[in-house]
């Protein structure tokens, strides 16, 4: 939790030379169709207090650094093979592009990590940190490290450091969990012991909605991810309690109801207080998307007779609709640029992940294939990538792809199947 993340004593040591300092940061263009990827290293980090034995635990250092980094989809990561695992070798003749040398020290009160990122060809050191902290943090550290890298190159914030929630039938019941990017801290977050779906964090992180049938009705709640077992509903209207949308302030939220029997969409206040509704009984309309500049979402309607999704004006309540490839076109979540809406559309008999711009008469663009079922994306919080559920051959596991369809890849290796995947900029 993120009270527990500061009550340990971390800091950062900038080491970045004058000259470079003084002049201007050239950023690598990581958004160009043909820019190769980045080639890293990361040796094992050296024990500072025995500098010419490889250890361990400087091994898992390096392990989780290297993985991080890579998992942002722009760095390949040279094989420790290569150069036996140390840092005294010679990048410039491997054809590494920057290397991280990292050494550690074991303390009373835990580990103090000191890491440098040095540009090979320019043979500088470009940033370097050192933080304090339990055992217990050494990961945080190091995705602390991860974020900064991705910064100090591309001049947009890293991903390493935020959280992805889920829902998982590990424990015998669909409840929702939370994971770091890697799935190495992984925590259950709702103990309701029945059906729970559609987690939905609010801006900031700090708090989840989801909804649970665990009362017999299909009731929204809210929890504080801060405070463990800080749950209270937010709406207990009969029937359909769903899938909120948060405005970008999170003071508003936009929900699916069917108290009145059709499901439709209504604008609430963050206390479940019905401020306005917004469609009516034009028929089946959920999973509201809200833009990031708060004045449209999107939706999903049947009311041309399949499921399509559509766009509302929230200023004059007009509604256009924007897709019209596929016989079926659902569950649509808008980039943090908001230049683009990704969504599953039903080709060929199974669900594939498309992305569109937000505007009527745009053309979709493919960005999965293969068997199963491409369910439920959603960006990341840097907009580079997009989460989904997988279901084939009885499995629903997490993946994650680049916008541009590349590096599909499942993410974690948990037990139970994985649905309703959600990502946040919360840190722990």
């Amino acid at each position: 939790m993120k009270s527990l993340f500061f009550s340990f004593f971390l800091f950062f040591l900038f080491l970045i030379p004058g000259h470079l300092a003084a002049k201007d940061m050239v950023y690598i263009d990581i958004t160009s169709p043909d820019a190769r990827k980045i080639n890293i290293a990361v040796p094992w980090f050296k024990d500072k207090e025995h500098p010419e034995q490889l250890q361990d635990i400087g091994g898992k250092l390096a392990d989780t650094l290297g993985n991080a980094l890579v998992f942002h989809g722009i760095f390949s990561l040279i094989p420790l093979e290569e150069y036996g695992k140390r840092q005294d070798v010679n990048w410039k003749a491997l054809g590494t592009d920057f290397v991280m040398l990292g050494s550690y020290t074991l303390t009373a009160k835990g580990m103090q990590l000191e890491i440098r990122l040095l540009d090979v060809a320019a043979n500088d050191m470009l940033m370097g940190k050192r933080y304090n902290g339990t055992r217990a943090h050494e990961q945080d550290m190091l995705y602390r490290f991860t974020d900064s890298v991705i910064m100090e190159l591309t001049g947009q914030n890293g991903i390493a450091s935020t959280k992805i929630a889920y829902v998982s039938d590990s424990s015998g019941y669909k409840e929702v969990h939370l994971t770091d990017i890697l799935g190495q801290d992984r925590r259950q977050i709702t103990r309701h012991k029945n059906l729970v779906v559609s987690p939905r964090f609010l801006p900031g992180g700090k708090y989840l909605a989801y909804t649970s049938y665990h009362s017999g009705n299909q009731n929204l709640y809210i929890t504080d991810l801060e405070q463990s077992k800080t749950t209270r509903p937010l709406s207990r209207r009969k029937g359909m309690n769903l899938a909120p949308a948060w405005s970008p302030d999170g003071k508003k939220m936009i929900l699916t109801l069917s108290k009145d029997g059709n499901p439709d969409l209504f604008l609430m206040d963050s206390q479940g207080e019905i401020l306005k509704q917004l469609t009516s009984r034009s028929g089946i309309n959920v999973s509201p998307s809200w833009s990031p500049d708060g004045e449209q979402i999107a939706f999903v309607s049947d009311r041309s007779g399949r499921p399509q999704i559509y766009l509302m004006n929230l200023k004059n309540g007009n509604v256009q609709r924007l897709t019209f490839q596929g016989s079926e076109n659902a569950e649509p979540s808008w980039s943090p640029s908001g230049d683009a809406i990704a969504y599953s559309s039903l080709v060929g008999g199974s669900y594939q992940i498309f992305t569109m711009a937000p505007h009527p008469g745009s053309n979709g663009k493919q960005i999965t294939s293969g068997p199963g079922q491409h369910e439920s994306p959603t960006w990341s919080p840097d907009g580079r990538q997009i989460l989904f559920s997988l279901r084939k051959d009885d499995e629903q596991k997490v993946y994650a792809v680049m916008k541009n369809g590349s590096n599909m890849r499942q993410l974690f290796n948990f037990s139970g199947h994985e649905t309703y995947p959600r990502w946040t900029n919360y840190q722990n």
